[in-house]
């Protein structure tokens, strides 16, 4: 094999080793976190989601890497950029950094200039509480979604409830109106009868 081949063939083991360690990392970050996925901080711009988006996903994409989890790495980039570039999913975000940071200023009882909340350590620990606000929101989310399927549900029953009913009273209003001529008629029939027994029974006593 000739020097260029073998360089090749390396350079070409280190570019899959590259997209290997990316899917990985991708893969190994809080998926309710987009910027984690995406490596980028809060505050960062639209141009450095789009830009950090466009260089991580030629990178792992599956017609690109040979790597088994590469669709699944990708779809959770593509849903992590989608997510930053949507103004309100973003904002929803921010607040929970906002949250996290406060809850920790508080625990720490440090305030808004020490020089402490720049720190590699407190941004590990601002990330970390940064992902229980997410799970919190997120099952308070589930919740809340949970108690309205269950109202909607309520709702639709009753309505198919009161839909039955009315059903039903037609139902037995056709009836009713269906048997008029038979009751009617059965009610002729017993005045005839009833006429015809007060003339016999008059007619009796009259030869009596």
């Amino acid at each position: 094999m000739g020097e260029e081949n073998v360089d090749e063939l390396l350079a070409r083991e280190a570019s899959e080793f590259t997209r290997d360690q990316e899917i990985e990392r991708v893969l190994g970050c809080f998926a309710l976190d987009a910027y984690s996925v995406l490596n980028l901080q809060p505050g960062c711009s639209k141009d450095d989601i789009k830009r950090e988006y466009r260089k991580r996903s030629l990178l792992i994409h599956p017609d690109k890497s040979k790597n088994a989890q590469a669709p699944t790495a990708f779809d959770r980039l593509k849903k992590a950029e989608a997510d930053l570039q949507d103004d309100k999913k973003r904002e929803i975000l921010d607040q929970a950094f906002v949250d996290a940071r406060k809850i920790l200023m508080r625990e720490k009882k440090w305030t808004v200039d020490d020089e402490r909340l720049k720190s590699d350590e407190f941004l590990t620990e601002w990330r970390l509480k940064t992902k229980d606000v997410l799970i919190e929101n997120e099952l308070r989310r589930r919740k809340l979604a949970k108690i309205q399927m269950e109202e909607e549900g309520r709702l639709k029953r009753k309505a198919e409830e009161e839909l039955e009913d009315k059903r039903r009273q037609k139902e037995r209003q056709k009836a009713w109106e269906d048997t008029r001529d038979t009751r009617v008629n059965s009610w002729r029939d017993y005045q005839k009868k009833e006429v015809k027994k007060r003339q016999k029974k008059k007619k009796g006593a009259v030869l009596g």
